[in-house]
């Protein structure tokens, strides 16, 4: 591994498990909104990003004050105007209000409910997650055909969801794949697109050397799930 891969897995590494929420990763200049993919500031412009940011503000807030009890286990991720809603909620009810408000906030594009109504996670279980992140976040850095910061990362109770807007669909296929062999994963969800105007000579398949995980890994488990937008 070369001195600057090195530094990559680092940053990679470290700067999910400083955010707040339920590991979300976001890496680079927009790292601090938490939530909102950092592609915003590389794919479609800082004023992309920024509106992302705003309306996930606008979201949070919200959902305070329609419930306190809300933002604690909600974990909001904006990509494009597209919402990733994940994390526990006590019931039902709650699950729901979480998705209506959301989806009725001015600039929504979509919501995509993933909370689950039950008992909050533990703090080890939050911990395993963040790993998960920051892990799948290093190898998709490291990786020639993926451009990471199309992808952003929101692990919840071991199950992986990326969102935002790929080249191709060989890249959103390799990430996922990827995303099967990291430990203690027990499922991929994919909320990805394809960006739109992109050359059709920019939207090359990945090199048939190291498609998927190491041939020395195990077969995983974990199942993707790919969702249509």
């Amino acid at each position: 591994m070369t001195h600057l891969h090195r530094i990559a897995l680092l940053g990679a590494i470290a700067v999910p498990l400083g955010l707040s929420g339920c590991a979300v990763a976001v890496v680079g200049g927009m790292a601090a909104a938490g939530g909102v993919g950092y592609e915003a500031t590389q794919e479609r412009g800082l004023q992309g990003g920024v509106q992302d940011i705003a309306l996930k503000a606008d979201i949070e807030t919200a959902l305070l004050q329609a419930n306190s009890a809300l933002p604690i286990p909600v974990s909001v991720t904006v990509s494009d105007g597209r919402v990733l809603l994940t994390g526990r909620v006590p019931t039902p009810d709650m699950k729901a209000q979480a998705a209506r408000v959301a989806s009725q906030r001015r600039g929504v594009r979509a919501v995509y409910d993933e909370i689950e109504a039950s008992p909050p996670t533990s703090t080890m279980a939050s911990a395993e997650d963040a790993v998960i992140t920051a892990r799948l976040r290093s190898e998709l850095i490291l990786d020639p055909d993926i451009r990471s910061a199309n992808f952003t990362i929101d692990t919840s109770d071991h199950s992986v969801y990326l969102i935002g807007q790929a080249r191709s669909r060989a890249e959103i296929e390799r990430a996922t794949q990827i995303a099967r062999y990291i430990p203690g994963v027990r499922r991929v969800v994919s909320y990805m697109d394809i960006r739109s105007a992109v050359p059709v000579a920019a939207q090359t398949a990945p090199s048939s050397v190291g498609v998927g995980a190491p041939p020395a890994s195990p077969a995983p488990n974990a199942p993707i799930q790919r969702e249509k937008l």
